[in-house]
């Protein structure tokens, strides 16, 4: 059986953050650290803003991981282009695949609701906060806050086999 994507030598990754704590990037970084060696042989990275401030693109992605919840319809159309440019797409820690913490208040009750109204609407929020897969298809989920080191590593073993790469 052939390989579900044209092989290549290194896969490009694209790592965007939503709403968030961002506690699965520092995870992540911490993850590069420990296999950077490795994961330079494998990875270029076409958007990673904690690892350069400059060149970031969205174009052409192998790999998309996607960290937080969807909270703003500027969000929600950054996500649909980012699927649009990427032939993987991964959730990444809780926010990004329950959308909780962050959809917390999806279910407060009316006078909590309008108490945050002034907020809400300041900031463009949605009425509701969305996990990533209410907004785009999703190919893998790493669950957790932060997330799960060892299903991420075996994710990221996954998309490095479905290209090919060694």
């Amino acid at each position: 059986m052939g390989l579900p994507f044209a092989k290549k030598d290194k896969i490009s990754v694209a790592w965007v953050t939503f709403a968030c704590s961002e506690d699965s990037s520092i995870l992540f970084l911490e993850l590069l650290n420990q296999h950077f060696f490795e994961w330079i042989k494998k990875l270029e990275f076409r958007h990673c803003r904690m690892l350069k401030e400059k060149g970031n693109s969205l174009d052409d992605i192998d790999v998309a991981f996607i960290e937080g919840a969807i909270a703003t319809e500027e969000d929600a159309k950054k996500a649909k282009m980012i699927r649009e440019n990427a032939k993987l797409v991964v959730s990444v820690g809780a926010c990004a695949c329950t959308g909780m913490p962050s959809a917390q208040r999806n279910v407060f009750d009316e006078k909590t609701k309008e108490e945050i109204r002034l907020v809400i609407e300041r900031f463009g929020h949605m009425e509701k906060v969305h996990p990533i897969k209410d907004i785009i298809k999703v190919d893998y989920e790493v669950p957790g806050c932060p997330m799960d080191e060892k299903i991420f590593l075996e994710t990221l073993e996954r998309c490095f086999k479905e290209f090919g790469v060694k």
